[in-house]
């Protein structure tokens, strides 16, 4: 079942740590106002303002009914909402994914405050209403904020039902995503072919590749840009294990390795959120503060480049 059995012992100890999160929330919000507000982009075809910063849940949300597991995820969702921050992601590919972050936010009380996005990941029209139904009872919502065709499968099926729902209002935003540099061409004819509000997108310091085309082609075509994989899947970490943040990173507000990777790319005019997944509260804490203070310029992010080129 999509929704949760009446309340277990184990459930009965992750809603206990839960109503134990106000007092750390509350410690973490007055740190959170020392160091500013987390900023915000618009989404070009609303002008709807979106925090930069928000939360991935492939791999880290897939948990099922481990009690002790979703414990870390809530204070993660709870941080994120705390912060200011607004953007949860998922797909039903992500495994219990979307149940425990639709169960948990529903549990914390913040499905109304959060943007919640997902996708479609199969074929066919009717396979596809199906899923995407699915998916709105998992994640505890009448309306998706933002419903994505992922990889593109079977996107031009799926792109004339979701103009259809979002006419509807069962959907606020339509998007496409994909993670891999092999697929930009696909995702170029999608762009160019439909006018889509979001474009979700891997791009980094270790792939960058999306700079040469699409952040340029997505503005043309009015799309917000949601950027995934922003470390790379680990990649960044592993080449600067060890090796101490430039003397001048904080002078520009960066403390860790995480947030020069995520500022480098906020820096980037065309991006409009970047999701990095977690399931601990100190590297969500982390990765919100990236999103707050002055962003990298032009020059800076040429920089923080050669920078990590030389390491």
């Amino acid at each position: 079942m999509d929704f949760p059995h009446p309340i277990d012992p184990g459930r009965r100890r992750l809603l206990a740590a839960i109503a134990a999160l106000p007092g750390l929330l509350a410690m973490n919000s007055r740190a959170y106002a020392a160091q500013g507000a987390l900023a915000q982009r618009p989404i070009p075809s609303t002008g709807e303002l979106l925090p930069v910063v928000g939360v991935g849940t492939w791999q880290t949300f897939d948990v099922g009914g481990d009690a002790q597991a979703r414990a870390p995820l809530g204070e993660v969702l709870s941080l994120l909402a705390s912060s200011g921050g607004k953007l949860i992601d998922s797909s039903p590919m992500y495994g219990s994914s979307e149940s425990v972050a639709g169960e948990l936010a529903a549990e914390l009380g913040l499905t109304e405050r959060l943007f919640i996005a997902t996708k479609v990941w199969t074929r066919g029209r009717e396979e596809g209403e199906r899923q995407m139904a699915t998916s709105f009872r998992r994640l505890r919502v009448e309306r998706m904020d933002l419903m994505q065709i992922h990889n593109l499968m079977d996107v031009a099926v799926h792109t004339r039902t979701l103009a259809d729902w979002k006419a509807k209002g069962r959907v606020r935003y339509v998007g496409i995503t994909h993670y891999s540099s092999s697929a930009y061409p696909a995702v170029e004819r999608a762009l160019n072919t439909h006018r889509y509000d979001f474009l979700q997108i891997n791009y980094s310091l270790g792939e960058r590749e999306a700079e040469n085309r699409l952040l340029a082609l997505a503005r043309e075509r009015g799309a917000a840009v949601i950027v995934n994989r922003p470390f790379a899947e680990g990649a960044l970490f592993r080449r600067t294990q060890g090796k101490p943040l430039p003397a001048w990173a904080a002078e520009r507000g960066i403390a860790s390795w995480a947030q020069y990777f995520l500022k480098w790319i906020l820096g980037h005019p065309g991006v409009t959120c970047v999701i990095p997944g977690t399931g601990r509260a100190a590297h969500m804490k982390d990765n919100l503060a990236a999103g707050m203070g002055v962003l990298p310029g032009e020059a800076e992010r040429r920089r923080m480049r050669e920078h990590f080129d030389a390491l």
